[in-house]
């Protein structure tokens, strides 16, 4: 059985991990450019294959490289995620491209093994939108997974499935974070609070998760949640990941657990613990100076329509609202903060 820290306790070194500022991102995550490839492959059996024994499937990738030479990259492909992988979710399951790292030397995916590809499931706008998260969260943390927007041409080799030509991305492997970060990911059978993790880190998180309406996170379970080790004596950053289930980007599919008490997505609930005033002194201010850099994401993107870039700085404003007002931020925030710490909610599928 794991043992589980107590209230405010350092992790002990479980390896050797170098302390520092994260390092450049590999070339694949070091640059904004849309990415156009076309993925070759038997698409009507590997898209059938959910299971979850599932298998990986020959593929291939081909596309051009800045000099216009056409580079192909072997590979294999198998379907990836827990909900949307469910067919009554997404008709195009997210994807899972594994390259062996000898034959992507001096290509695009240089140094990549596992990469995993988050597809349009039943509309490309969503994967926008979630792409768009990932890049606000960038803003904020250097302790974050590194997207790659593309564009991909889903060509099936045996010619029984019509060619889709849809937007989708790339997140960064965990792997390769904590490499760049100079740490490790702390494996999930560690047992580990919230009330264990960086204050400041851990704060400006749950923050964050608040702003952009999503509740589908825990620590302890580590469900869409990664736990970075950085150096003996600290205690662990963590990194969020999987964006669907916001109110922000608000897929059809998207439903909060009833165990929290809010029917909608769209209804902001604080699910972070009780953390130092100073550190809430910190990281309004933080929030603050960010905003017109967050909004300019919505405001310079092509990609979203106008009814859905209109709402979604309202469901901006309401966040900055909240943090600036003090009665609203105690009640919201602070407050909820002390009932989450006290009471312990189970939501069914986490347990």
């Amino acid at each position: 059985m794991a043992v589980q820290p107590t209230h405010r306790q350092a992790i002990s070194n479980p390896i050797s991990a170098g302390i520092g500022q994260p390092a450049e991102a590999k070339e694949l995550f070091g640059s904004d450019e849309l990415l156009e490839f076309t993925l070759h492959a038997n698409m009507k059996t590997l898209l059938k294959d959910r299971d979850d024994e599932r298998n990986y499937h020959p593929a291939t990738i081909h596309y051009r490289s800045n000099a216009g030479e056409a580079i192909t990259v072997a590979l294999k492909v198998r379907v990836r995620g827990k909900h949307r992988r469910d067919p009554s979710v997404c008709d195009f399951p997210p994807l899972l491209l594994n390259f062996p790292k000898t034959k992507v030397m001096h290509t695009v995916f240089a140094g990549a093994n596992k990469v995993k590809l988050v597809t349009h499931c039943n509309s490309e706008k969503y994967v926008i939108r979630e792409y768009l998260v990932y890049k606000l969260y960038n803003m904020l943390s250097d302790y974050s997974f590194r997207v790659r927007l593309c564009k991909v041409m889903y060509q099936d080799s045996e010619g029984r499935k019509s060619d889709e030509h849809m937007y989708a991305f790339l997140i960064e492997d965990e792997d390769d974070l904590a490499e760049r970060s100079k740490g490790v990911i702390l494996a999930d059978e560690l047992v580990i609070r919230m009330d264990a993790t960086d204050d400041r880190a851990m704060a400006k998180l749950a923050l964050f998760q608040y702003m952009i309406g999503n509740t589908d996170w825990s620590v302890p379970f580590r469900h869409n949640i990664r736990l970075l080790y950085l150096h003996t004596g600290s205690r662990p950053v963590p990194i969020p990941y999987d964006f669907d289930y916001t109110g922000i980007v608000m897929p059809p599919y998207a439903k909060p657990p009833p165990e929290i008490g809010i029917t909608s997505v769209r209804q902001r609930l604080f699910r972070g613990y009780t953390f130092p005033d100073a550190v809430y002194q910190e990281l309004v201010p933080y929030f603050n100076n960010r905003k017109t850099a967050i909004y300019a994401v919505y405001l310079e993107c092509e990609l979203l329509d106008r009814k859905y870039r209109k709402r979604t700085l309202k469901f901006l404003d309401e966040f900055y609202e909240t943090i600036n007002d003090p009665k609203d931020f105690e009640r919201k925030i602070v407050r909820m903060g002390g009932q989450n710490e006290k009471r312990s909610v189970i939501i069914k599928g986490l347990d």
